[in-house]
This record gives structure tokens, sequence and C-alpha cells, in this order.
């Protein structure tokens, strides 16, 4: 297994964002997470990248364990991640905000760009290298946060909901960006709201609610759940079960 996330648990004072979450992550694949707003999923990636200690468990990567490294050391190991709410360095070109990726691993000027200017044609931001940030819209926005993010040559790339707000043409555009950096051999974890798209892309997920993982299967699996749907829907008793 690539990454391996055992009975993690993580407490805000009297707030218990994760509760004893466990699954494991293998290697190549693209694991979803869903589940309601405030279930913890952006605090599990957190957890994972060293942005948020964990209180209790252990997250184990390529069979080290990686809890209580700091951000910097996790991100040279081999995980990056996307921010849900984008903010590229606004008076730099796209170029540049994807070099500093690029510089995570590599100190020379050259190598790190054109690490860059590959992230950003992979992403299909090629033609705006030259462009100030602050000009791209969201849609360009969203891809730009997966291109710094790639620049740094991850192993496992962690996307925060990279599809929340776009038009559906950009959502399949995304869904096919998403797809080709998965067969280009990295692993991917996706936080996603829009089901069609999580669905179509995850080989396994995971339902996180009230900080519990209340399921995990293939895609079909999640979606008969009945815990999964009462969670979403708030039927009578999905609080209980969650």
């Amino acid at each position: 297994m690539l990454l391996q996330i055992e009975s993690v648990t993580k407490r805000f004072g009297g707030l218990c964002a994760l509760s004893d979450v466990s699954f494991d992550l293998e290697e190549g694949t693209i694991l979803g997470i869903i589940g309601p707003n405030g279930a913890g999923k952006s605090t599990m990636f957190g957890c994972i990248t060293g942005s948020t200690p964990i209180s209790d468990g252990k997250i184990v990567f390529q069979g080290r364990q990686i809890s209580g490294k700091k951000p910097h050391q996790i991100a040279k190991a081999g995980i990056a991640r996307s921010y849900q709410i984008v903010q590229p360095f606004g008076n730099m070109t796209t170029l540049q905000n994807a070099m500093v990726g690029g510089f995570c691993k590599h100190s020379d000027y050259k190598d790190a760009e054109q690490i860059a200017i590959s992230a950003l044609k992979t992403v299909g931001l090629e033609n705006k290298k030259d462009s100030v940030a602050k000009t791209l819209n969201l849609g360009e926005r969203k891809k730009l946060e997966i291109a710094k993010a790639l620049a740094t040559q991850p192993k496992l790339l962690l996307l925060d909901e990279v599809m929340a707000g776009l038009t559906t043409q950009e959502v399949m555009e995304m869904v096919q960006i998403i797809k080709k950096i998965n067969a280009s051999g990295v692993t991917i974890m996706v936080i996603e709201h829009i089901m069609e798209a999580i669905m179509s892309l995850s080989k396994h997920i995971v339902v996180l609610s009230f900080g519990k993982k209340i399921a995990e299967g293939a895609p079909n699996e999640v979606s008969e759940n009945q815990q999964v749907i009462d969670a979403y829907f708030g039927i009578e008793g999905g609080d209980e079960d969650a």
C-alpha cells in the first residue's frame, strides 16, 4: 500500500474533527473522499500533508511513518495537495507560480522552469505561462493550483474540490486532466461534491460524516449504502449511525 491511515484522530480543543479513521490507498489508483460539509475531509488532507498535526493514530507513506513530520519534509517525500480556495501569487506569472512547486526538489532555475512548463502543459495552461496569475479566470486558477502541486513531482496528489464552481464543460475537462495525471503514474486522492465526477473517477471511495468513516468501497456499493444516503439527505437516524 502506498498510504495507510491508521486510527487517525484530530481534536481541536473540545471538537473532534476526525475520530478513529482508518483506510488504505493502493498505489496507482484514484481514491475518492466524500461526505457532507464539515465531515472532516479537508482536515484529513491537512493531517496527511503535515499542516494539521494528528492527535492520535498513525499515517504511513511508502512504509514509513510520516505523522509528526513537517509539511516540507512530507512534500519532499512525495505528497502534494491543492487547496479548495485557490490563492495564486497574483502578481507573478503562471509559469513563476508553477516554478514555486518546482523548487521543492530542484535548486537549479532551469530545472525548476522545465518541470513547471511540463506541469502547465499537463493541465492545459502552457499558452498562459506568461500571463499574470491574477488575470486568470476561476477554471484557469484551479488548473494552476494543480500545476503548482504537480511541479513538486509527487507520488501522491491530493485534490481538494478542484471542480467546485466550474461549468459543466470545465468539470468534464477537469475529469480528463485528473485521469491524465493518474495515467502518468501519480496516485490521486480527491475530495469532491460533484457525485457524477467522483463516481466516474474513483476506483474506491471513503465516506466521512461528523469526523467518522461511515462507509467505503466501490462507487456503486457506496452510492447504495443506506448510511451514506442518510448522511447526505438527513434521514432520521443518520446522525446516530454516523
